[in-house]
């Protein structure tokens, strides 16, 4: 079952496109809120991106650290958000806090996914080692 499990991650990460198509056509079609339907479908897709791109980060750099860098700067983000609402607001919305990382962890790792996909797709057509 834990197999099966971590097969279906990673086909889902892999296609991360697939995953992201899927939540908002059927957030879109049930809610008919699209701003709404964008936001759930970008949550969702994030989980996938977060291992992928910790795979791929892994694969380019020769490291085994992919993910724990991806935290790191989320968590470096979520300071640097978290000390600007406090200086704005006097207090920090942890809420508002959390959804702001995720959806820009959901950009920066989109651009870094076609990034690392494309190293990766080139590396393979120039012959080198695919694990």
């Amino acid at each position: 079952m834990w197999n099966a499990l971590v097969s279906a991650y990673a086909v889902l990460a892999i296609g991360s496109v697939i995953p992201f198509a899927a939540v908002y056509g059927i957030s879109n079609m049930q809610t008919g809120d699209k701003k709404r339907a964008m936001g759930l479908a970008m949550d969702m897709t994030t989980i996938f991106l977060v291992g992928i791109v910790s795979v791929l980060l892994n694969r380019a750099f020769g490291i085994h650290m992919g993910f724990y860098m991806i935290l790191l700067f989320m968590l470096l983000g979520a300071g640097l958000i978290g000390n600007a609402q406090y200086r704005l607001r006097g207090k920090v919305d942890g809420l508002k806090l959390f959804r702001a990382i995720w959806r820009l962890s959901f950009f920066g790792l989109a651009v870094l996914y076609v990034l690392l996909m494309l190293i990766e797709i080139v590396r393979f057509l120039a012959g080198g080692e695919w694990e």
